[in-house]
């Protein structure tokens, strides 16, 4: 379990002058501004959740991760990992072997050695027991697919299968709790899929705690029931994934392909709460679905359209995360 009560991060930045005479002043001034990170966040995470923690870039969520894993020490406040302060240095090697860690593209991976000898180097780090090491790298090596690059130098490996290399590294002693800080960032579709399903996969066989942060709201809806907005430093919504999208609106996208083209204006002004789009024979529709039930919206679609295909989307994170920090800036 993962307890974060009253966390408080500040940073104290020098106050520069004007100018080449003011960066030297700098030097030697003890006038600074303080800068506040994280202000007085708190939540819970249970065992085997899978949270995403999403927020604007400055928002505060690297700098809670970095507290979480014992990088940064908070300036107020408190983490607990398992009832275990992870800052605390007496006893942060215990709570660091039930924690991984994959911090976007920084690499944990030996770079000049083959990837297999930086695995026999965590083994011995982890002091993992040797059948508990060969059934649980097998069990990596399979579900991420690295036997065709495992022999190779990691300085020879692409973007995607070093990430898979380091997820591996940072599961391979069967931590209990793993961060992610965009771990697919810069991969491309196909290999990000691969990790994404590799990721459950490993969830559900381990019951893994997974925290996520990420600029990619496809990776929040592949992988969190549950996710938590961060805001200058402080929480903004933390709840389910469908609580938040019910909250802020359950829009849907009834997307139509049709067999003849026609006009729309005039179910523009007839149909008010529904946004209808047109390119050629393609209509988009969306909709509130709890102020507009989706069986009158398509009634509506095949009563006046000669439909040649049709999909129903629902409303993504993303347009969600959209909409709260549009009504924050208002």
């Amino acid at each position: 379990m993962i307890e974060v009560k009253n966390l408080t991060k500040t940073f104290k930045k020098p106050i520069r002058g004007k100018g080449l005479k003011g960066m030297f002043a700098t030097l030697f001034s003890r006038k600074f501004e303080t800068k506040v990170a994280v202000d007085d966040v708190n939540f819970t995470i249970n065992d085997g959740e899978i949270v995403g923690y999403i927020g604007a870039n400055g928002a505060g969520k690297s700098t809670t991760i970095k507290m979480m894993t014992g990088i940064l020490t908070p300036t107020s406040g408190q983490v607990l990992i398992n009832g275990l302060e992870p800052y605390n240095a007496k006893i942060r090697n215990k709570v660091l072997k039930n924690i991984g860690v994959i911090f976007g593209q920084r690499t944990q991976l030996w770079w000049d050695l083959p990837l297999i000898e930086t695995f026999s180097l965590l083994k011995e780090i982890y002091e993992i027991d040797t059948d508990k090491f060969n059934e649980r790298f097998a069990y990596l090596k399979e579900v991420l697919g690295l036997n065709d690059f495992i022999s190779s130098p990691v300085r020879t490996l692409s973007l995607g299968q070093r990430m898979r290399a380091d997820m591996a590294a940072a599961l391979i002693h069967n931590p209990a709790i793993l961060f992610l800080d965009e771990p697919t960032i810069g991969l491309d579709v196909l290999v990000k899929q691969k990790l994404i399903s590799a990721i459950k996969e490993i969830q559900a066989q381990y019951h893994t705690t997974i925290i996520l942060t990420t600029h990619d709201m496809n990776d929040i809806e592949d992988l969190c029931d549950r996710v938590i907005i961060l805001d200058n430093g402080k929480v903004l919504y933390d709840d389910t994934l469908t609580n938040i999208k019910h909250k802020f609106g359950d829009v849907r996208t009834i997307s139509v392909d049709l067999k003849d083209d026609c006009e729309i204006e005039e179910f523009k002004a007839k149909y008010p709460d529904l946004n209808i789009e047109k390119n050629e024979k393609h209509i988009d529709i969306s909709f509130d679905a709890e102020k507009m039930p989706i069986g009158k919206v398509m009634n509506f679609v095949f009563t006046h359209f000669m439909v040649a295909d049709v999909k129903i989307a629902e409303s993504s994170i993303e347009h969600v995360v959209t909409k709260i920090y549009a009504g924050r800036a208002e």
